[in-house]
């Protein structure tokens, strides 16, 4: 069992989002930087959509009940257990009564916590993660206070043979910006209603995060855009990632809690495989698009998933060779 002994500014149970029931209204939710979370959890021998923690700006502190393997990916902030150092990207073992402390990212937004085994806490519609427009999922359907104790699933492998070790998340792949954040887009169904000039301009421009952008989306502080002919458009479905343009001329980017359905024209789509680097980007600092082609996207899943492969590997000879006997955590 995990106590919460700070939450920070806000920690919420995710996973990799619930799929399927944006057609009642329902959004993905889920991690905000989910390739973090992935390799948190392949570290781990977990699998890859099991809950952790997401945590904003740092400031979590949490105490271990039991004997319990961890991993801190995503942001880069300074880590201690017991007030002293361990690395990030790594397995760790913290022991019963260890105190884990994430200190304000240096660069990034978010870090996650894994554990081995997954946080317990109920499914709801396929996912354990926290839904904050909904309010239910994860841990009550809220953020974590001081004094939330959370349980822990069974882990794939015996505590015992728990090894120590890690990967240079940065130097595999997941390099995060320190003042703008590239990130790859493909045009949408209203990116040729805006004029040659406007779209230059979009893709031309440093776009600042706006401070009162959130999990829902970011808005964008730049150049107001021009719409080129005005269109009335039907309410339709929208997903993370989706650009739009209300008429203030200044783009929203819909993010993991993303409306369901939305009427403003949309820019574009970022990639699936940058989405995290815009969860990882702060707020006031700069973003940067770039189209790419559907092939070029695609592309970047195939990398990803060799990168993942690759963490899995790694994870397999660390933790026995994959077997998958015994319990994990345990008083």
């Amino acid at each position: 069992m995990i106590e919460i002994i700070h939450p920070g500014i806000l920690a919420t149970i995710q996973d990799l989002g619930r799929e399927g029931f944006r057609s009642l209204g329902v959004g993905v939710s889920g991690a905000m930087d989910r390739l973090a979370l992935r390799i948190g959890n392949t570290l781990l021998g977990n699998p890859e959509d099991a809950a952790g923690i997401e945590t904003t700006l740092g400031g979590l502190i949490c105490r271990f009940d039991v004997d319990c393997p961890f991993a801190v990916t995503g942001a880069v902030s300074e880590l201690y257990l017991d007030e002293k150092p361990v690395p990030g990207g790594s397995v760790v073992l913290a022991r019963a009564g260890q105190v884990l402390e994430i200190m304000s990212p240096s660069i990034g937004m978010r870090s996650y916590v894994s554990f081995a085994g997954g946080i317990d806490v109920p499914a709801v519609m396929g996912s354990r993660s926290t839904d904050l427009k909904g309010g239910f999922g994860g841990h009550s359907g809220r953020p974590l206070r001081q004094g939330d104790r959370l349980d822990l699933l069974p882990a794939a492998f015996p505590r015992h043979r728990v090894r120590e070790f890690g990967l240079s998340i940065r130097d595999a792949g997941m390099r995060l910006a320190e003042d703008v954040t590239e990130v790859r887009m493909i045009p949408a169904a209203e990116w040729e209603d805006c004029s040659p000039e406007a779209r230059e301009q979009f893709l031309g421009t440093n776009w600042i995060i706006d401070q009162i952008s959130n999990r829902v989306g970011y808005r964008l502080i730049g150049p107001s855009l021009a719409h080129g002919t005005p269109r009335e458009l039907l309410s339709h479905g929208i997903l993370p990632g989706t650009i739009q343009l209300p008429p203030s001329g200044q783009p929203v980017v819909q993010m993991s809690d993303a409306n369901t359905c939305g009427g403003y024209p949309k820019l574009g789509v970022v990639i699936q495989s940058d989405l995290w680097k815009l969860g990882q980007a702060q707020l006031g600092k700069a973003v940067r698009f770039h189209r790419v082609t559907p092939g070029q996207a695609i592309q970047a899943m195939h990398e990803e998933r060799a990168l993942l492969a690759a963490v899995r590997g790694l994870a397999a000879l660390a933790l026995g060779n994959g077997e998958t006997s015994g319990s994990g955590c345990s008083p």
